[in-house]
């Protein structure tokens, strides 16, 4: 009892106790770093040429990865994701897709084929690219459509 008020008594008014908040501030931006690098942005480029259709049940797809872009126009052309590389036709779409299902493949992705298709495109053409990536072994298919707001 003496030596506690021995010491209140010898301290100094103004020494308070202080936490040094330097080694927290330096994990926090330590932390914000890790996420920053390990965070992975999945960017779908969208042809402006291409007017999708709308679909009262669709669903927005929750994994990103292993997409393989292919839109079919109005008039039957078909574009890969940078929408500036024209598919010539089934063969040329093979040969995206392919390779890259072998690119996905090696990070260990489930590849599918997002085909984004103009609501007045015919079927047909819509055929043609599934066709393609049934060959290349791409067996998920998911359409590009627009939700339809209540």
């Amino acid at each position: 009892m003496a030596s506690s008020k021995l010491r209140n008594a010898s301290a100094e008014p103004e020494a308070e106790c202080a936490l040094d908040m330097s080694p927290m501030i330096d994990m926090v931006f330590l932390l914000l770093i890790f996420f920053i690098v390990n965070a992975t942005a999945i960017i779908v480029k969208t042809d402006p040429a291409i007017k999708p259709p709308i679909a009262k049940s669709s669903k927005r797809q929750a994994d990103g990865n292993g997409r393989i872009v292919v839109n079919v126009r109005e008039d039957g052309t078909f574009t890969a994701e940078d929408f500036n590389t024209i598919l010539g036709g089934e063969d040329d779409i093979f040969d995206l897709v392919k390779t890259l299902k072998e690119r996905n493949d090696a990070m260990g992705r489930t590849s599918k084929l997002h085909l984004r298709g103009d609501k007045n495109a015919v079927f047909k053409y819509a055929q043609i690219a599934v066709r393609a990536a049934a060959r290349a072994q791409v067996d998920q298919v998911v359409f590009g459509v627009f939700e339809r707001q209540p």
